[in-house]
């Protein structure tokens, strides 16, 4: 069982006054360790434009390892550009995941773009750093995870793991869009893809966890690590419910049982 105690605020991006883009939000953390500081990974936007939109950036903010309280550096720019036009991170890329190789960092990121029928759709990006995670270049133009006729859209919130030498890479995918109070909000469950050289994916093409409070809940942020040093894995996951514009988001820890058959293992 899991004791958790807030310790408070480490840090807030409306005080870094000398980055316009990364004015508000500090979103979907994401660690990696060096030896005297961790590199947070976060989302963040610049103000909305004259039509209340929104683009999201991915930037770190270092932390000292004796102190977390204590900022060391803050980005000076995104982690990656923005695409270009009708590309699939043409106006976001939320969250990222990142993941040491060897000699490189590696990260997997969603890209946003803005629909019309619905508000937007989201597609899985991959990208590597050769400055130790300071910034990224995009593998390409198109995403490393796309849609499939079993998983047709909304394809995001990337966490990539590497158990027993193969990569393991957790997200959420679209199953269908409700009208909730006027707006279309999407339906989403938990997936996975597995790959023995981090390019080439193979998709379970399944659910890897039962809806737990009701069929059309919307279930994301999975956690996945070895327990004691094996499976079965242990998921953190909010459940949130599409019930009105301010979802109600409900915190589970799960267990996950031993074997691809039943949910996901290694």
């Amino acid at each position: 069982m899991f004791t958790w105690k807030k310790l408070g605020k480490v840090f807030t991006p409306q005080e870094v006054t000398h980055l316009p883009w990364l004015k508000e939000f500090a979103q979907a953390p994401a660690t990696l360790i060096f030896d005297d500081f961790v590199r947070v990974y976060f989302s963040c936007r610049p103000p909305a434009d004259e039509q209340g939109k929104y683009v999201s950036y991915s930037a770190w903010v270092d932390l000292a390892r004796d102190d977390l309280f204590h900022v060391l550096r803050v980005a000076r720019e995104p982690i990656l550009p923005l695409g270009g036009y009708g590309e699939f991170d043409e106006f976001g890329t939320y969250p990222v995941s990142v993941m040491r190789d060897n000699d490189v960092v590696k990260a997997w990121y969603a890209g946003w773009t803005r629909c019309e029928s619905v508000p937007f759709n989201v597609a899985i990006g991959m990208a590597v750093s050769h400055d130790q995670g300071e910034t990224f270049v995009k593998a390409g133009p198109g995403p490393a995870i796309g849609y499939s006729p079993d998983e047709p859209f909304v394809m995001s919130g990337p966490k990539i793991r590497r158990f027993n030498n193969q990569w393991q890479l957790f997200y959420i995918a679209g199953r269908k869009w409700k009208w909730v109070d006027g707006r279309a909000e999407p339906v989403y469950k938990i997936r996975m893809a597995t790959s023995d050289d981090g390019i080439n994916w193979t998709k379970l093409n399944k659910d890897l966890i039962p809806s737990r409070i009701e069929e059309d809940e919307a279930q994301a942020s999975p956690d996945v690590f070895y327990a004691n040093g094996k499976i079965p894995y242990v998921l953190l996951l909010p459940l949130q419910r599409p019930l009105s514009r301010k979802a109600e988001r409900l915190p589970h820890r799960l267990r996950v049982e031993s074997g691809y058959d039943h949910v996901a293992s290694g």
